[in-house]
């Protein structure tokens, strides 16, 4: 169906990406791995999110995740260069995961002739994800390698996260704090207000109520210069999630607000209850 001359895109499982759009668009899914005590899984592929989720809450256990080997994703660029002979790899944020690390290190072990451009996204969950769709709907145009891959990163220079948390513990505990430590330590129930910036974490606020937390993040998309694509997902709160997606169709159509769930390898590090939004600004 893609065919040489038709740039492949790769991205890994924290874009969040859902996996009907993922088919339809043509990108490779490459799954991180979440482990529970003695038992592995490859994200989205062993586990759903609704498996995951459940386990979270009912496990003593905190999960951890883990990034593939190099041979791995060699293994999934070696298989695409039977179809192509030019990819772009989008990862999670070198600074929240060593997996573009080991993408690089992946490239070097490749054991077919395949020109792999390498794309360091700055984010994670759908704010990943967004700069993911953006290169792949340009990738369908028959755009050469280097112009996919430069868009992709104007695009991650373009991307916003913000997720509201009922508690910073499992990003404490997962070690992806960063910058958002500075909303820890308060007496008070509060709800904070993550995004990423930088490629790392980054406080934006904290509310004591989740209503009013949402409120900011509203005002924080309401807030860019413009809008080119949004983005809505949540952990285990569907409701809650199409409720902000409906609210936000009064600023962009409601009709292209992509939905989506927050991934295992994600929601290891920000809880069960977390919801965000995503936006790439427009141009």
């Amino acid at each position: 169906m893609w065919g040489f001359g038709v740039v492949r895109i790769v991205t890994d499982s924290p874009a969040d990406i859902p996996p009907v759009l993922a088919k339809e668009l043509g990108i490779v899914v490459i799954p991180l791995y979440v482990r529970f005590g003695s038992e592995v899984y490859r994200d989205g592929v062993d586990l759903t999110p609704d498996e995951f989720y459940r386990k979270l809450v009912t496990n003593r256990s905190l999960p951890v995740t883990s990034t593939p080997a190099p041979g791995e994703i060699a293994q999934v660029y070696d298989t695409l260069a039977e179809e192509t002979d030019e990819i772009v790899s989008i990862h999670v944020s070198s600074k929240l995961s060593a997996t573009y690390e080991v993408a690089l290190q992946a490239r070097e072990q490749m054991k077919k002739k395949c020109r792999v451009e390498l794309v360091d996204s700055m984010s994670g969950a759908m704010g990943e994800g967004l700069v993911v769709i953006a290169a792949a709907k340009e990738a369908r145009k028959g755009t050469g390698l280097e112009q996919v891959a430069n868009l992709a990163r104007e695009a991650a220079l373009k991307s916003h996260v913000y997720m509201c948390f009922d508690t910073l513990e499992f990003l404490r505990r997962g070690g992806r704090i960063g910058r958002a430590q500075a909303l820890l330590g308060s007496v008070l129930k509060v709800n904070p207000i993550i995004g990423v910036k930088d490629g790392e974490t980054h406080p934006y606020g904290r509310e004591r109520s989740r209503a009013k937390a949402i409120d900011r993040v509203f005002d924080f998309v309401k807030s860019l210069p413009s809008i080119g694509e949004l983005a809505v997902e949540h952990a285990s709160t569907p409701d809650e999630a199409e409720a902000l997606a409906d609210r936000l169709g009064g600023i962009f159509p409601r009709e292209r607000i992509y939905m989506s769930r927050v991934a295992p390898a994600v929601g290891v590090h920000v809880g069960p209850h977390v919801i965000a939004v995503s936006a790439l600004e427009g141009q």
